[in-house]
């Protein structure tokens, strides 16, 4: 054991039911240092960490936090970790305030100490205005950082942040990276577990899991020397990006490709030759999630099952889906104002903003769960205030919270929504046995829906919105917590859907993502602020200071540009 070090990890083993969640896992986190947990849904990231912070006991091995035993210090290690749990650890029918008093009282906090530590912590996140405002009223991203300032209140040693990041928008994302960077300098360990690759890449130092077995630990750059001349970009016109995707997703010799500005980004297997794939790829740099991609075994080839059972739909040059002016109105709060755009057959639609900016008002007026106060919202020529059944029957919805009957299994939620769908008879159990086979779902189906690991949680909530063939799919951030592979499962499903013709709108806080849509309408203060192609809005933001940026960058741009008009505006006014 290292005495020395924040966290020593030696031999862990944990099993449940007889399942090995983590397998002789060794490994040392260091003071000053963010140390990333990375791995596929499963991997064990979040029983590691409950390990560390001494909620659960190795069956085998020994866990050390500053020289403490997790099994025998476990109160004395409470009092020196700062613990930020996966699922919002707060209670949304208090305010900030009051969850700020309870944590104190949780840690002992009392008179100039807590009242100190309070001050220090509002103004740190920047909550200080929103103190009165019950928790559950809170935007994602401030949600994430009252969660940090209550895991900080007593000054812990070492911080053990479970997906803190997950649904958060890229501006808030920023501002906990930010937020977090700072406290290393003080000398707090941080550990901090995320789905967000590129997050992963900027840590000191990276522990890689999958199936309770440590791949790999050390310095991100070391894990990504591994793949260094393997990465390639292909350009390639926008409206054959997705054919060229799936075209190299087919050869053997490619491990990965993704959609990604003008063209696609290809990361080939070991000694592969480029030239031989009869596509002219060009070099570029490797980073981590390719080395990421690459240690798992590669992504998802490019056949989806789910689109081979989908029947094409004729092109209709009418838009499919059409947002005229909505407006909608809660009281006196205006939500969403004037928005209007519409979706052509067979595009791939995305939603963007920051949390609280009005996009899941406009995604839900759009599949018929809203009623606008103003403007029309409809999918296929149906007006969703008076054709609600006939626009509905056409439509596929994934809801941004798990959206299925977490008490019902996976056999009766799959023949639930068939039912509600309308199928019955040889049909009905023909499509639930196709979704089955489709999702692996096999080895589940007498399981609970709400004690899937999530990523199959996703796989059947989107088996459930697709079994009846839609030919309009809503997805609402189907993939928010998922590890990467999963999303590159999900995305070749809705890339050959749209390839079939169904048309999609989805909304994201992955900026990866985004780029796999045709065209993106940015959501900001309730408004409609920027639309047009990933490329169009990366323009719209380019300056001296940042000739390319990302598309991260453009949307962090973008409203800062709206902040910045609407500022002079009020004060000429």
């Amino acid at each position: 054991m290292n005495d020395d070090a924040a966290i020593s990890i030696e031999n862990v083993h944990k099993s449940f039911n007889k399942k090995e969640a983590l397998k002789d896992i060794t490994s040392c986190i260091k003071h000053g240092q963010i140390t990333g947990l990375v791995g596929p849904d499963g991997a064990g990231k979040t029983t590691l960490i409950r390990l560390m912070a001494g909620l659960m006991v190795p069956d085998e091995g020994r866990i050390a936090v500053c020289g403490l035993d997790s099994v025998n210090d476990s109160a004395r290690i409470h009092d020196i970790i700062g613990y930020m749990p996966q699922k919002f650890g707060l209670y949304e029918d208090l305010s900030v305030q009051e969850n700020l008093e309870l944590y104190a009282s949780l840690k002992n906090l009392q008179g100039d100490e807590k009242d100190k530590a309070f001050e220090r912590m509002l103004s740190f996140t920047a909550l200080a205005p929103f103190k009165q405002r019950l928790a559950g009223n809170l935007s994602g991203g401030m949600k994430q950082k009252l969660g940090l300032a209550c895991a900080l209140l007593a000054h812990p040693k070492v911080l053990l942040l479970d997906e803190p990041s997950v649904g958060v928008d890229p501006i808030s994302r920023r501002e906990l990276w930010s937020m977090v960077s700072a406290l290393v300098k003080d000398g707090i360990a941080v550990i901090w577990s995320t789905s967000y690759l590129d997050e992963a890449q900027r840590c000191d130092h990276v522990l890689l899991l999958n199936e309770g077995t440590l791949l790999f630990s050390g310095p991100p750059q070391e894990l990504t020397g591994r793949v260094k001349g393997r990465s390639f970009y292909f350009p390639v016109a926008q409206a054959e990006r997705r054919h060229a995707l799936m075209d190299l997703l087919k050869l053997p010799s490619v491990i990965d490709a993704t959609i990604q500005g003008k063209g696609v980004r290809v990361v080939l297997a070991k000694d592969a030759d480029p030239q031989a794939t009869g596509f002219a790829l060009e070099p570029v740099a490797a980073r981590f999630e390719d080395a990421y991609i690459d240690i798992l075994g590669g992504g998802p080839g490019g056949e989806s099952e789910l689109a081979k059972h989908v029947g094409a739909i004729a092109p209709d040059n009418a838009a499919t889906i059409e947002a005229d002016s909505l407006t909608k109105q809660f009281a006196k709060f205006t939500a969403a104002h004037n928005i209007s755009f519409s979706i052509k057959h067979g595009e791939i639609f995305g939603l963007l903003g920051p949390n609280g900016a009005g996009k899941s008002t406009t995604f839900k007026m759009l599949c018929g769960l809203l009623k606008p106060t103003q403007g029309r919202a409809l999918v296929c020529g149906f007006d969703l205030k008076v054709s609600t059944s006939e626009a509905r029957e056409r439509i596929g919805y994934m809801a941004q919270k798990f959206s299925l009957y977490s008490d019902l299994s996976v056999r009766q939620n799959l023949d639930f929504f068939s039912g509600v769908y309308g199928l019955s008879g040889n049909t009905r159990r023909q499509k639930i046995e196709e979704m089955v086979n489709i999702f692996n779902l096999s080895s589940y189906m007498n399981s609970n829906a709400g004690t899937l690991p999530l990523g199959f949680k996703q796989r059947l909530a989107l088996a459930c919105a697709t079994m009846h063939a839609p030919e309009v799919l809503f997805l609402d951030e189907p993939t928010s917590g998922v590890d990467p592979i999963t999303r590159r499962e999900f995305w070749l499903h809705i890339n050959s859907l749209a390839q079939k013709g169904v048309t999609v709108m989805v909304t994201t806080h992955f900026m990866d993502e985004a780029e796999y849509c045709d065209r993106i309408a940015l959501i900001y203060q309730s408004e409609n602020i920027a639309t047009g192609t990933p490329d169009e809005l990366k323009e719209q933001a380019a300056s001296q200071e940042q000739p390319a940026p990302t598309l991260e960058d453009a949307f962090i741009a973008l409203v800062q540009s709206w902040d910045e008009k609407n500022n002079a505006q009020k004060k000429a006014a």
